[in-house]
């Protein structure tokens, strides 16, 4: 889930698909707020799910929890989903580099950048296994592309401007590995 915008693959999220999402937190939430463990049930992930989807799913929902008291309220829930679903590339990107600098000192170094990009890789792997990279290769060559003053730190605006100028920077440090498909499949497989 992540700043690319919706391309040709991707499969239009309807506002009937949204008013589901804002139904599933109604009832499975009647307290109005949203823990960990009910986010990851509410998005596919349970015991079947590999150690990196739920790694993933750690790092978003600590991206959400804006006010960082352990759950997920329904204000925080909405603004998730419209930025996920429906967002800007420019709020996804500074969303992306939000859910990137896990220490949010505003700057993100080689270990932040190294930590997502290995989850996001095993889970492309996991989806097509003819993927491969090295997750040192990858980091060097993002850092050498998007850290334009050398300084081994990746700032909020040097982040957008790779991304934003580099298709491969972006298809690297993409958040999303498809959130509307992956949603209207999740919504497809209920019984």
């Amino acid at each position: 889930m992540g700043q690319a915008q919706s391309g040709a693959d991707d499969k239009e999220v309807t506002l009937q698909h949204i008013q589901e999402l804002y139904r599933k937190f109604a009832s499975e939430c009647p307290s109005g707020n949203l823990h960990l463990h009910e986010f990851k049930r509410i998005f596919g992930i349970d015991s079947n799910s590999t150690e990196e989807e739920s790694a993933y799913m750690e790092n978003l929902f600590r991206s959400f929890d804006t006010n960082k008291d352990g759950k997920i309220d329904f204000l925080e829930y909405v603004a998730a989903l419209h930025l996920v679903l429906r967002g800007k590339l420019v709020d996804k990107l500074k969303w992306s580099f939000k859910v990137y600098d896990r220490d949010g000192n505003g700057c993100l170094d080689r270990q932040e950048v190294r930590h997502i990009v290995r989850i996001i890789n095993k889970i492309k792997r996991h989806k097509d296994p003819s993927i491969t990279g090295n997750i040192e290769d990858i980091c060097d060559r993002i850092f050498d592309l998007v850290d334009k003053n050398k300084d081994s730190q990746i700032s909020l605006e040097e982040f957008i401007e790779g991304a934003e100028k580099d298709p491969w920077v972006m298809d690297q440090l993409r958040l999303d590995i498809g959130p509307c498909d992956w949603f209207i499949d999740q919504q497809e497989k209920k019984p």
